[in-house]
This record gives structure tokens, C-alpha cells and sequence, in this order.
């Protein structure tokens, strides 16, 4: 069994409310579980206005499958025109780490 994790860091485009931040980030989060039936929440800087941290992970019996995934997620957010992507954090677990 293999488990991955990406973390994306976003900046936001002209957002000036939480309340705004929430209209852009779960239209992005419900895309990526609908598409890619992933986990996928908004995981940090909650409290800032302008930055979103989206967390997804993935378990698979294949890592290959495992990193399209990820990267596959990675290419929809970044291709998104409201937002950002600052930067992506893959992490792949596999039954020789503990």
C-alpha cells in the first residue's frame, strides 16, 4: 500500500474577506475530489484573507498511481486563473517506511 500527500500553497487573487476566500477555495477542493475521488480539504492559513493551504492525499496499491494522481491534482490547481500556486509539497509513504 502506498499513501501520498500534497500540500498546495496558494495565493489568492482580489479577496478581501474569509467569506470570499471560502467562494474560491471549495470550488476548488469539491473539483478535485469529484474528478479525481481524492481527499482533499482546505488544511491551513485559515485565518488569512489572501493564502489557502489545500491539503489531498491518495492511497494506492501502486506508487506510479499514486504520483500521476497527485501531479494530476497539482496541474488542476495551477491551472486555475483565481488563484496562485506558490508552491507543491509531494510526499509518497510505501510499505518499506515507517
Amino acid at each position: 500500500m502506498f499513501v501520498g500527500s500534497l500540500e498546495l500553497d496558494l495565493l489568492l487573487g482580489d479577496v478581501h474577506s474569509l467569506k470570499e476566500k471560502r467562494s474560491v477555495v471549495r470550488p476548488v477542493v469539491a473539483e478535485l475530489r469529484r474528478k479525481f475521488e481524492v481527499s482533499a480539504a482546505e488544511a491551513g492559513h485559515l485565518d488569512l484573507h489572501r493564502r489557502a493551504l489545500i491539503g489531498v492525499a491518495v492511497v494506492a496499491a501502486d506508487a506510479s498511481h499514486v504520483r500521476d494522481l497527485l501531479a494530476s491534482c497539482e496541474r488542476l490547481v495551477a491551472g486555475r486563473p483565481e488563484v496562485e500556486l506558490l508552491s507543491a509539497k509531494h510526499r509518497l509513504l510505501g510499505p518499506e517506511d515507517e
